[in-house]
């Protein structure tokens, strides 16, 4: 097989499908119209109403808008090629493609550390929260997630667009990946293999270890209240973050934790479908029906008289 610097893919995850095409169409554009209402609406909430103006808010408005990004970023092309039937994108599509999805992918791992940092400012220290997360720490996070996010995706992007493919090859996933790239590479890829899986490590690791002992000093501080209405009220206000993590970091686990350069099976396409589709969807869905705060809003911007509560 010839090998390039500029090769042309077809994405054949969900395309080559001949007899389930129509319904995955349907299913993926009804998924993806909900995900971006649902996140617009809440977006559209946190920014009308006053009370919303908080740091715990002002992340939850973060994370809509990087969910918007991320799942545009990768559906689109796929209702693309399951109407046409094609799944053809040129070499520069394919980075372009990449670099944004892992700026969104890692945006939407650390923007869940930074809520749990929140959530344990807000819990632990509450007489220094209003102190700790100040509207320039809160930006400061965000911006310091922002410009990790981007550099390690431009870092992975120039090594990629260094190495040499086999031309004219299917890459057996509906969005450009770095592990079926590498797989389909004929450069030596040991460099963007052990620089991928040390920076996946720290990315992913350190985010998670963070959460983990944030809710681990909630928890303990949680025990220690002395009537089951505060330790209710305290746990409320983070069980929507709780299963956004698990579902988050359950799917992503499923899908990269192994080699990068080994090929993709059936069920990791499915936990790939879950993060990139189906958990930015549900994300607006589980806060705004867990949070009476979101809930009173979207009451007054959807002009319901009987939103339940």
């Amino acid at each position: 097989m010839n090998c390039s610097k500029t090769p042309g893919f077809v994405l054949s995850g969900v395309s080559n499908d001949a007899e389930k095409w129509q319904f995955l169409f349907l299913l993926f554009l009804t998924l993806y119209l909900l995900g971006l209402l649902g996140n617009l609406i809440l977006l559209l909430a946190i920014i009308t109403d006053i009370r919303l103006h908080t740091p715990m808010y002002f992340f939850l408005s973060q994370l809509s808008f990087v969910d918007l990004c991320f799942t545009t970023t990768t559906t689109p092309k796929m209702l693309g090629d399951l109407w046409t039937r094609s799944g053809s994108i040129s070499f520069s599509g394919c980075l372009t493609q990449l670099y944004f999805f892992a700026v969104f992918a890692d945006m939407d791992n650390l923007l869940l550390m930074v809520m749990a940092i929140d959530r344990y400012a807000a819990i632990c220290h509450p007489l220094w929260y209003p102190l700790l997360m100040t509207p320039c720490r809160c930006g400061g996070l965000v911006g310091v997630s922002w410009g990790v996010a981007h550099s390690v995706s431009l870092i992975h992007t120039i090594l990629l667009s260094q190495l040499s493919f086999y031309t004219n090859q299917d890459i057996p996933h509906y969005f450009c990946d770095f592990g079926p790239l590498l797989w389909l590479s004929c450069s030596d890829t040991h460099l963007n293999e052990d620089l991928m899986m040390a920076l996946a490590g720290f990315l992913g690791m350190m985010p998670l270890l963070c959460i983990i002992s944030s809710y681990a000093h909630i928890f303990y501080a949680v025990v220690r209240v002395p009537s089951a209405q505060g330790k209710r009220k305290a746990l409320a206000t983070c069980s929507s973050h709780i299963s956004m993590v698990i579902l988050f970091y359950s799917t992503v686990f499923a899908t990269y934790l192994k080699p990068p350069s080994t090929s993709h099976s059936s069920g990791e396409l499915v936990a790939a479908v879950m993060y990139t589709l189906v958990i930015p969807t549900l994300n607006p869905f589980i806060y705004s029906l867990r949070n009476k705060d979101v809930k009173s809003s979207l009451k007054m911007i959807l002009g319901m008289k009987n939103f339940q509560d």
